[in-house]
């Protein structure tokens, strides 16, 4: 039995493990579900969001910053790294702005 009182524990909707004190609402259809950090960053809406910006944005950089080099047809291989770090640092910086905003102020309180 429990007291009049108690509060229930918030659990992940995805997984059901028990919210330690930080939840993240991630937009669900039927409004928000509160979620654990893991389950945060694999739901897949706001990682194919962040994989769109990664594609936009890194094209963009990757012309911006090694398009003569594509174009003059020289590909050095030092290329092989920068071309994809440069793609995953906007996925990185796109899923961080996601996951801190999803951060739930009620159980931050």
């Amino acid at each position: 039995m429990t007291s009049v009182g108690a509060e229930r524990a918030l659990a992940c909707g995805r997984c059901r493990v028990e919210l330690p004190g930080t939840a993240y609402e991630m937009r669900a259809r039927v409004g928000t579900v509160p979620c654990c950090l893991r389950c945060a960053l694999m739901y897949r809406p706001m990682l194919r969001r962040s994989f769109i910006i990664c594609l936009i944005v890194g094209t963009i950089l990757t012309g911006i910053n090694q398009g003569n080099i594509i174009v003059a047809g020289d590909f050095p291989t030092v290329l092989a790294w920068k071309i994809p770090l440069t793609y995953s640092v906007p996925f990185c910086v796109a899923t961080t702005g996601a996951i801190l905003n999803a951060r739930s102020k009620t159980a931050l309180a």
